[in-house]
Order: C-alpha cells, then structure tokens, then sequence
C-alpha cells in the first residue's frame, strides 16, 4: 500500500454544508415601554358620602358602568327646589306679558302714559331673565345630581378601590380609582438619531411616510416572558425633533392588544420589519467557532482541504446564522467532525443528509 493510499485511507469523515442565499425580511430591535391609549384617575365631582360601590377591585368594566353611588337625597332635593324656583320665575313672567299686553293696549288707547308701558316691558324683560336663571339653575342642579353617580368614561379595567362605603369623597379627595384602557394599547421606544437614519435609509422611506402611508412597516413584540405576541402593531405618531437631552426620537406603534398581553407600564422588545426581504447568505450555526481574534469555519476546499476562515456574522435565523463577510455562496463549511481536524489537513466530506457511500 502506497504513502498516498495510506494518507486517503486515514482520512477522517467530516460532515459539511453548503453556505446558501435566502430571502430574509430583516428587523431591527429597541426597547419599548407598554402605554395605554387612555388612563385616568377618577375623582368625585360633588361632595358626599359613599353610598354604594358598585364593582370590584381590578375589574373589568365597559363605558358607562356604575363604580360608585354617592348619597344623591340632598342633590335630589336641591333639584326640587330648583324646579320650583324656575316654575314661580315661568308664572311671574306669565303674569308680567299680560301687564305688558294690557298697558300697551291702555296707550293705544291713550288712557295712560307711555312710560307706563316702559315699565312694564322692563318687567317683563326682568321675568324673562329670572327664568333664563332659574333654568339654569336645574340644569345645575341635575348636572350635580348625575355627579352623584361616578361611571366609567371609557373601557378598561380598573385598579385598587380608593374609597369604601361610608367615606366622605368630594373633588379634592384622592382618586375614587384609576381606570385604564387595555386595548388597544401603544407601544412607545426610542431610536437613537443614529438608528432613526438607518431605519429610514433601510426602508427607503420618509418620517411623513413612516406613519401616514400604506407601507408603513409592521412593528412587533416581545414579550418580558420571551414570548413573541402573534399579533403585528402599526407605527402611528413619530415625535417631530430629536430629543436635545437623551439624543433620541419617540415612536408610538399601537397593537389592537386582543389577547390583553401588552400591559400599561411594562418593558418589551419591539422589532421594526423592513418593507422588503433582501437576499442574504447563511450557515448553520454548528459550523461557527470562535477564538480571540473572532468568529470562523472550517471550509473544506474542492481539494478537499480544510481551510480557515475568518466570518463577519449577523443575526440569527433559527438554527442558522447570516454570513456578511468572509464566505460565498455554495463554498461548504464543517458542521460534523469540527474537533477530529485542523486547518491544512485532507478530509474525507459528506453533504450534511447524506450517508457514507451515496
């Protein structure tokens, strides 16, 4: 048996893949901030005791539901007196445009003076404004009557109680309970003026574009948990400068929020897709090593030599990684076999699938 038979034969097996070109929709990520669309703190708009509270701590409550019932008697009362004020201020002008016909009827006549009509049209006009008051004040009234009930503004689920049966509220208590809309919801992040750029040059549009045209691109989350939401946002307010102080712009992006996972407050990872797929080139991840000069494969040549090789990587893609410098498509790189070789050394390759012998 020959050097060279013998050298074959000592060969070791090696299991290789090609590096190969995909379409990939790339992303870029920022940390964001879950923010609700509306959140108040609801207070009382008239004095009075609690009477009633009408749902539960942390809630989930539709626009116009009964949260709490102040003691409305003394409001019910006022109203009454109000409504009887207006009716003596409608009679008094009722009586006031009959003295006011039959005085000009009496000048028409000449049987008094004209300024005696003079006066009677001033009453008149006097009547007509108490009733204009008087009907202001039942609306008043009524106004502060319904303040007696505190209803949900707008859907949401609300908070811890702020106050129990039985307390003393008024407007300058503290808030009855606060009141937050879970859906949908934004999404608010910062891109540096850096990354503000690249986004912009990578998706070949403009700021206006961003959020006002068709291609606006889709934003997703996250989650604190790791959890990818199976839901894509949209990209609806770009703050117009960049922040002289932190160097950076503001960016909402709202979701529909269905499954109610996005919470007001907490932090997520949100990934800005680009409006077109760009052809990339890739390796499975098994293929790369690293030292401390960098990261690099072991690429078997078409003399079945192995080389080193020195890569630029990008982000990963499953098992795989994207190649941006050091490799061409089809050359093949090792993914089996990595710690039986070294760099100069003849292998013995099979394509990654294939059995020995195909």
């Amino acid at each position: 048996m020959s050097h060279a038979i013998a050298q074959e034969a000592a060969a070791p097996k090696v299991s290789i893949a090609a590096a190969y070109t995909e379409e990939i929709v790339d992303e870029s990520e920022f940390i964001g901030k879950g923010e609700a669309i509306d959140a108040v703190e609801i207070v009382a708009r008239v004095d009075g005791f609690v009477e009633e509270v009408a749902t539960e701590d942390g809630a989930t409550v539709e626009s116009g539901d009964l949260l709490f019932r102040i003691e409305p008697d003394s409001y019910a009362a006022t109203l009454s007196a109000r409504q009887a004020d207006l009716s003596k201020a409608q009679a008094n002008l009722e009586l006031a445009s009959i003295e006011m016909k039959r005085k000009q009827e009496l000048v028409r006549r000449g049987s008094v003076a004209v300024s005696e009509e003079d006066v009677a049209r001033a009453n008149e006009l006097s009547a007509e404004a108490e009733v204009q008051a008087a009907q202001a004040a039942v609306e008043q009234a009524e106004l502060e009557l319904s303040y007696t009930e505190v209803k949900a503004p707008f859907s949401g689920r609300i908070g811890r109680m702020g106050a129990s049966v039985g307390e003393l509220v008024g407007p300058t208590s503290p808030a009855l309970v606060s009141l937050v809309r879970e859906a949908p919801i934004y999404v608010r992040f910062s891109l540096t003026e850096k990354q503000f750029g690249s986004v912009l040059e990578r998706l070949e549009t403009s700021p206006s574009e961003l959020t006002h045209s068709e291609t606006t691109p889709n934003a997703f989350v996250t989650l604190s948990t790791g959890t990818d939401l199976d839901e894509a946002g949209k990209i609806v307010f770009l703050d117009n400068r960049i922040s002289p102080t932190t160097g950076t712009i503001s960016v909402l992006a709202e979701f529909q929020n269905e499954k109610k996972l996005i919470i007001d407050g907490a932090f997520l990872t949100v990934r800005i897709e680009a409006l077109e797929p760009t052809l990339h080139l890739l390796i499975p991840q098994a293929s790369v090593q690293r030292d401390q000069r960098g990261d690099f494969v072991l690429v078997v040549n078409a003399q079945q030599m192995v080389e080193q090789r020195y890569v630029v990587l990008g982000k990963q893609v499953e098992t795989a990684v994207i190649v941006t410098e050091g490799l061409q498509q089809g050359e093949s790189v090792i993914v089996e076999g990595l710690q039986r070789v070294r760099p100069g050394v003849q292998v013995d390759a099979i394509l990654t699938g294939q059995q020995e012998g195909q």
